[in-house]
């Protein structure tokens, strides 16, 4: 399984929190997981085993250390030690701006990869790349080892957690990650004059997944292709969804360290102390107004995507809906400006810390009565998942992922709110929804306890993996 993040090493997101549990997950299963990310700064490893090695690509040569790291029974980490390309402030990019190298950064990671599974001389069953900075991986594979004795003609599957990210660059650096003027072509990593690492990843693997089942569908369509629409109806036979399942060893409200009362689905009272403790933490206080009214809660990055100009749009109607907010996020700066204004004006009614804690996102979930994803589109979505777990009732956007963990209240099965226009108007009438629903106390626990007990671990998605596994090594 080849990344470039996984809890607990490093994380910017989702990916992470998959690469982190699913391993785990089929380890269970009874499968032997390898997963390869790059060794970022302050990733400390040094009970890891060191392995040099060296490999060309393009006019390079390509000093690295694989450093092997036990995760646990049939799981182990290799990152990839070049400090030179990830030994950095950031993964991606610094100050908003993504690192003018990343085509080499994840193209060395790419081939690192299957440099690593050729020393070891190991013959995996099935190589699983995550996102476009691993397109190459098939790429290289088919591309350069399709006689290698070690990795020639293992299968390999390609999950896209979020089409948005494509990992496109100037064709000029073809000849510096190793690959020649042939690859200029529709059917492999071509795309509108640029190459595509995310389109290498479609078109060279045996199968593709993402993240949910809507989302499978969603992404075959223009709204939400991002022009790779296209090439994805053409290998629609070989795409499933997948959806994510969440660590419920670390997101659990009967033993969660950050939370200071337990509480489950029978015995709600510590969700009370929970809620109270994020009152107090956040400088909201605990007066009776406040204990009166539903907290809602966002953690999110400030971006369009996940609907941030919709609560621009829809802020002041938003303010007057009579509940308390806490918000952690960051991003854009225009939309942590937005939150900074929102808790200046209403110092007693909303708190908002710009940034990421995760003490304070465990919080959150555990004491906020709702929780709100206006996403335009969301591939899967976690927070929804984690907030269901601690008897938070989301609402949310019905795409991806949101559309399909959530069902409205007003159906039978509801565990939270949904609304489906993407609109100011639709989101303020579903947050209204929400908080006249709080009042009715047996309803609201009610809807709580539905919501807690559905079943969000990772089991029953590596179960599909595995299936899809099996496929990949059958065509």
């Amino acid at each position: 399984m080849v990344g470039s993040e996984a809890h607990p090493f490093a994380k910017t997101g989702g990916l992470a929190e998959v690469l982190g549990a699913l391993p785990p997950a089929l380890a269970r299963l009874g499968h032997d997981v390898t997963v390869v990310l790059p060794k970022y700064r302050g990733v400390d490893v040094t009970d890891g085993t060191r392995i040099p090695h060296r490999f060309m690509i393009g006019p390079s040569e390509v000093p690295v250390d694989f450093v092997e790291y036990a995760l646990g029974d049939r799981v182990r980490a290799v990152l990839v030690d070049v400090p030179e390309l990830f030994d950095r402030d950031g993964l991606y990019g610094e100050r908003g701006r993504d690192y003018p190298d990343n085509a080499l950064r994840f193209a060395i990671l790419s081939r690192a990869a299957l440099e690593y599974a050729r020393l070891k001389g190991t013959r995996f069953s099935v190589v699983h790349a995550h996102d476009w900075q691993t397109g190459l991986v098939p790429v290289y594979q088919r591309m350069l080892f399709a006689d290698d004795p070690v990795i020639g003609g293992v299968p390999c599957v390609f999950t896209i957690h979020n089409l948005a990210f494509q990992g496109v660059f100037s064709p000029a650096v073809l000849p510096q990650i190793g690959l020649g003027p042939e690859m200029l072509d529709l059917e492999a990593i071509e795309y509108w004059g640029q190459v595509s690492f995310l389109k290498g990843g479609i078109n060279f693997s045996q199968k593709l997944t993402t993240v949910s089942p809507t989302y499978a569908r969603e992404i075959l369509t223009p709204p939400y292709g991002f022009g790779m629409d296209g090439v994805l109806r053409r290998r629609a036979g070989d795409l499933t969804g997948i959806l994510n399942g969440i660590d419920t060893d670390r997101w659990n409200p009967e033993n969660d360290a950050f939370v200071p009362a337990r509480f489950s689905a029978t015995d709600l009272s510590g969700k009370r102390e929970a809620r109270r403790a994020l009152l107090v933490a956040t400088g909201l206080g605990t007066s009776g107004d406040v204990r009166d009214r539903p907290v809602i809660a966002m953690i999110s990055r400030l971006t369009d995507q996940k609907g941030f100009d919709l609560v621009a749009a829809a802020a002041g109607d938003l303010m007057a809906i009579n509940a308390t907010w806490t918000l952690l996020a960051s991003g854009e700066p225009a939309y942590e400006n937005l939150l900074r204004a929102m808790a200046a004006r209403h110092p007693d009614r909303v708190s908002a810390t710009i940034g990421f804690d995760e003490r304070l996102a465990h919080l959150i979930e555990a004491g906020a009565d709702i929780f709100l994803m206006p996403s335009r589109f969301e591939p899967c979505g976690l927070n929804q998942l984690y907030s269901l777990r601690y008897g938070t009732v989301p609402v949310v956007r019905a795409t991806g992922g949101l559309h399909d963990t959530i069902a409205d209240a007003s159906e039978p099965g509801g565990n939270g709110f949904k609304f489906t226009d993407y609109s100011p108007g639709a989101l303020i009438a579903a947050v209204r929804r929400a908080v006249e629903a709080f009042a009715d106390k047996p309803a609201w626990e009610s809807l709580q306890r539905t919501g807690m007990a559905r079943a969000s671990s990772w089991d029953v998605s590596a179960r599909d993996y595995v299936k899809v596994y099996r496929a990949s090594i059958s065509d």
